[in-house]
């Protein structure tokens, strides 16, 4: 008897991600609903955030709030701890999420990054999702994704990284390594909200010919809601 090779194709699946601004919008306004809102309008089925508060001494935690207000199941990847203040990025799905691990990019002195790396189970079918924010600084970036792109194995599942990379120069040495690894692939300007002209959020599979298509969501919400918008990806096999 032949036996079959597993069926590791977890689509169709409808992705994004989006970096919140720690919930504060363009008229200076804490309005964590209003982020719900916008994940509710762009109906993923996974959605990788970033600049998530995660619950301090004053206000209660942002993700537990979206968590609340559209149902998705969640994730931390806490950046920054402190005994008063957690922050960072996060994972919602609908569907579960199996494992969870926090991989820390953190460079000399600088302001703490890092990378949420979730194994869920999308139709019955194991993914992983990578969401990551890089930092500004160009050196930061180069370590940031050389040490990302060693975390990788396409080959055992499905693996998407998205996240704010912060890199707008075309033929920067960071996209330029993720465009070996995954093939270049589709990237609307996301910031500023208002006026998008850069790219800095950004999606990214393995093999690139499942990414059917790309865009940002533009409404009038999501332009005020955050300085950047979602970017969101429909995937299928």
């Amino acid at each position: 008897m032949v036996e079959r090779p597993p069926d590791l194709n977890p689509w169709p699946l409808t992705i994004a991600s989006y970096n919140i601004h720690a919930a504060v919008g363009l008229d200076r306004a804490f309005a964590p609903e209003r982020i719900a809102r916008v994940v509710r309008e762009i109906a993923a089925d996974v959605v990788a955030l970033q600049e998530v508060p995660l619950g301090d001494a004053h206000r209660p935690s942002v993700l537990t709030l979206l968590q609340q207000t559209t149902g998705y199941g969640a994730v931390e990847g806490p950046t920054y701890e402190r005994a008063d203040y957690r922050y960072g990025n996060a994972v919602l799905s609908r569907y579960p999420i199996n494992a969870k691990r926090t991989v820390d990019l953190s460079f000399g002195s600088r302001e703490p990054r890092g990378a949420l790396d979730a194994d869920m189970a999308c139709h019955g079918h194991p993914l992983r999702a990578v969401a990551t924010h890089l930092g500004l600084n160009p050196v930061d970036r180069r370590s940031h994704v050389k040490r990302q792109l060693d975390l990788f194995d396409a080959d055992r599942m499905a693996v998407i990284l998205l996240g704010d990379l912060n890199e707008w120069f075309v033929w920067g040495r960071p996209l330029r390594w993720l465009v070996s690894h995954f093939e270049a692939a589709p990237s609307p300007p996301t910031f500023p909200s208002r006026l998008p002209l850069f790219a800095l959020d950004r999606i990214w599979i393995r093999p690139r010919h499942r990414m059917l298509r790309v865009w940002t969501h533009r409404s009038r919400l999501s332009r005020m809601a955050s300085d950047h918008l979602p970017v969101v990806a429909h995937i299928d096999g």
